[in-house]
């Protein structure tokens, strides 16, 4: 804050990504936004991680004809995922899901789908489809920034008290006995 020369007391709402990602970054991350909710009496804005990727592949790929597809690496061969329309609407809703031999036939079967981020290498030897197309998407929070300000000026705000992180798939861990 001190760096843009701004207060806290400035703020109007803070935004977070509610997942999915990684359980302990969506756990300070979702603690963090609450708690300044909460402190500076301001409204809580989430949105959904993959939504604010699509965004920005929508913006680096202009004129580009085709389904946006997300991943995130999730461990093994499971990545957090969905399908999106240029205009940002939800074909396949965001979930987990193990990637395997004809996981996105569906979809490519209508056309051009771009897969990008971190879990996209999983599928890239499992498609060999021309109209597949793997690229390197840069994202960052401004296009958190972009989605939900628009939810800010639609007064779309997540209920401080109860909201949580999108977890989207069960905890892993080592269990060592």
């Amino acid at each position: 804050m001190r760096e843009t020369g701004y207060k806290l007391s400035d703020l109007q709402a803070v935004a977070v990504t509610a997942g999915p990602g990684s359980y302990t970054g969506l756990r300070v991350g979702m603690a963090t936004a609450k708690g300044l909710c909460y402190a500076l009496r301001i409204p809580l804005i989430t949105e959904n991680t993959l939504k604010v990727m699509a965004l920005a592949a929508k913006e680096q790929l202009p004129g580009f004809d085709g389904l946006l597809c997300p991943m995130i690496d999730a461990r093994r061969m499971d990545v957090f995922t969905a399908v999106y329309q240029t205009d940002l609407v939800a074909c396949m809703p965001p979930q987990a899901m193990t990637v395997g031999q004809g996981s996105f036939d569906r979809w490519l079967e209508l056309g051009n789908v771009s897969f990008f981020g971190g879990g996209s290498n999983k599928c890239k030897p499992l498609i060999s489809v021309p109209h597949a197309h793997f690229v390197q998407i840069r994202y960052h929070a401004g296009y958190l920034g972009v989605l939900s300000f628009q939810l800010y000026l639609h007064h779309e705000f997540a209920d401080t008290i109860y909201c949580e992180p999108a977890y989207t798939k069960e905890f892993y861990t080592h269990n060592r006995k």
